[in-house]
């Protein structure tokens, strides 16, 4: 039985989950859900499932959030429906990141929102102000293992983000990508 077929068996289980975990604050919700980073197996998916849908509304149906997985500022981040984020991702929401449907994100990728200002000389740059743009990963995008995209950036539709590319600019739609300058090689 396939990862949607077991999703849609159990909704209506949880969904009443998600209301139940909805009663307790949501700092507290947050602990459940990072309590549950490294909880192996279908438990540990439901789990965050649930958790991460009773933060956050703008989550999909059958998203597969692996072991492993450091994810932040749960409440500025968007997933669309049928999307798996594999194991020793990290993903920082502080800045907005919005996720299509139908993505796959393979182990180890980072996606960032925020950076670091670093104009002035007169402060250390640990010190100084961080800067926020929301990053956007479009519908049926896979991206490859250990795979940097930063904050601001736009991967459109039907693109494919090969393994250890380094993305700091918008990738056009159905693109194939597979360097560390994120040139287009070519389209799909």
């Amino acid at each position: 039985m396939s990862g949607r077929n077991k999703f849609s068996r159990f909704k209506p289980l949880i969904n009443f989950f998600v209301i139940f975990f909805k009663i307790f604050p949501k700092r507290l919700r947050k602990k459940f859900f990072k309590s549950t980073r490294n909880l192996n197996g279908i438990k540990g998916i439901a789990l965050r499932y649930i958790f991460l849908k009773s933060i956050n509304d703008n989550i999909g149906d059958n998203v597969s959030i692996q072991p492993g997985c450091h994810l932040f500022a749960l409440e500025n981040l968007d997933i669309g429906d049928n999307v798996s984020i594999h194991p020793m991702c990290y993903i920082d929401a502080t800045g907005g990141i919005s996720i299509g449907s139908d993505v796959s994100i393979a182990h180890g990728t980072t996606i960032l929102s925020t950076s670091h200002s670093f104009s002035n000389f007169d402060q250390s740059i640990k010190y100084q102000k961080i800067l926020k743009k929301r990053t956007e990963i479009g519908n049926n995008v896979w991206i490859g293992a250990k795979v940097t995209i930063l904050y601001g950036v736009r991967i459109n539709d039907g693109s494919v983000i090969g393994a250890t590319s380094f993305i700091n600019k918008d990738i056009p739609q159905n693109s194939l990508v597979y360097n560390e300058k994120s040139t287009v090689i070519r389209d799909r």
